[in-house]
């Protein structure tokens, strides 16, 4: 699934190529690849005009005035550009027709992405934006925040990064990361993070999300940008996908548990217990 560094790498190449776009009209070709009525969603974006492309945490924000249409890609959504006449491919789902002949098309193998239109500013309320924490690297995700938040839930830390609730934008491959560069079991709960390693990972967890976004995001199975390019910080990894290998800090195998349905990769060595 596309995390923060990978939407905000389709953002930024998405931005030149829609703004200041107006839609003749959409085609729909899967109606469920739409959150509400679909016909409503093709009535109320005829004549508007791209102003912007936000993000928050995973999340794409397409601005057109008055409305907004918030789409999440899950597992596989991508965005390219095309025109209206296009041969139409069996993944693909949906596209905005631009007056100058050219179309923004959503395509998703799977079919898990959705898109809402929503009136600007109510986002936080009617969408899934509405159940995410703060974002990483954000003002908002202060030490202070992260610890007093972390000392509320019990759950292991893992599963919590994984909710999204107190810190949006990391998804599988992320955590893994950050917890083994903070040397903390991935199982852990919570609250009983020491100071030092709620520290240590509220700097694993910036700094991360930083390089990953300068690299271009990851590419492990089909992440591409919406102009087709392929994230490189997938040569950066130091235990996501690693399962077996000698672990880089101690020379370990790196090992493999589900925590929560999902693959997780650590170091029984570096990340052992530890508790205060």
């Amino acid at each position: 699934m596309p995390e923060m560094p990978e939407v905000e790498t389709v953002r930024r190449t998405l931005r030149p190529l829609v703004v200041g776009k107006t839609i003749d009209h959409v085609d729909i070709w899967y109606d469920k690849v739409i959150t509400g009525d679909p016909e409503t969603f093709k009535r109320e974006l005829k004549g508007k005009t791209f102003s912007a492309v936000d993000r928050y945490a995973k999340f794409l924000l397409f601005r057109l005035g008055d409305l907004t249409v918030v789409s999440h890609l899950r597992m596989e959504g991508k965005y390219h550009l095309t025109t209206w006449d296009a041969p139409v491919d069996k993944h693909e789902h949906l596209q905005f027709d631009f007056t100058d002949g050219s179309s923004l098309r959503y395509a998703d193998v799977r079919k898990f992405g959705r898109l809402q239109l929503v009136e600007t500013g109510t986002e936080f309320q009617v969408t899934g934006l509405k159940n995410l924490g703060v974002e990483a690297n954000s003002p908002e995700f202060s030490l202070d925040y992260f610890e007093k938040g972390l000392k509320k839930r019990s759950m292991n830390i893992k599963s919590l990064l994984m909710s999204q609730t107190l810190v949006a934008g990391l998804g599988n491959i992320y955590v893994d990361e950050v917890l083994w560069q903070s040397r903390i079991n991935p199982l852990t709960p919570a609250n009983e993070l020491t100071k030092d390693q709620v520290k240590q990972l509220h700097s694993a967890i910036n700094e991360t999300i930083e390089e990953a976004t300068k690299y271009g995001g990851t590419t492990v199975h089909s992440f591409l940008n919406a102009e087709g390019g392929s994230g490189h910080y997938q040569e950066k990894l130091k235990v996501y996908g690693k399962e077996g290998q000698p672990c880089p800090r101690c020379g370990e195998d790196f090992v493999k548990i589900k925590i929560s349905g999902r693959g997780t990769t650590y170091c029984l060595h570096c990340q052992k217990r530890v508790k205060d």
